[in-house]
């Protein structure tokens, strides 16, 4: 399946900081969503309320698909009561002393086309604030 959705961030941060910004749920809910449980354990299912500032707050349902330590963590991602599956996945890597993260999300297609929230634009908008915006600053403030 083809990502619709990547990104390349370079960080001036090791790799096992960044690995438990997006594993550790205490570092996640500083950039990214708060979760009531998350374990990075292949099988794990955890959820999540978000969507548009002024529009319905969607149920995310997720489920670990892989994990290489400090390496790769894949999970599927829908929403309760909605069509569709799809999956993002975080592979991280160092060069020359930084981290190099590669972000994909995939499988937006199987979304309803109907529900103009679940279109391709929202995510792109969505996934740059927190892997371009929110996830650098938090590095900043914890290297």
């Amino acid at each position: 399946m083809k990502p619709e959705i990547t990104i390349r961030r370079e960080f001036d941060a090791e790799i096992s900081l960044v690995w438990r910004a997006i594993t550790e749920k205490e570092l996640m809910k500083q950039w990214y969503f708060e979760l009531d449980e998350f374990l990075p354990v292949v099988g794990f299912k955890f959820e999540f309320k978000g969507g548009p500032e002024d529009g319905i707050q969607y149920n995310h349902l997720c489920e670990i698909m892989e994990v290489e330590f400090e390496k790769k963590l894949t999970y599927s991602w829908k929403y309760e009561g909605y069509e569709g599956i799809s999956y993002v996945s975080f592979l991280l890597s160092e060069s020359k002393g930084k981290t190099i993260l590669d972000f994909s999300h995939s499988g937006l297609s199987s979304f309803p086309a109907s529900n103009p929230d679940f279109g391709v634009h929202n995510f792109e908008s969505g996934w740059k604030r927190f892997i371009i915006n929110a996830l650098p600053q938090f590095l900043s403030k914890n290297i």
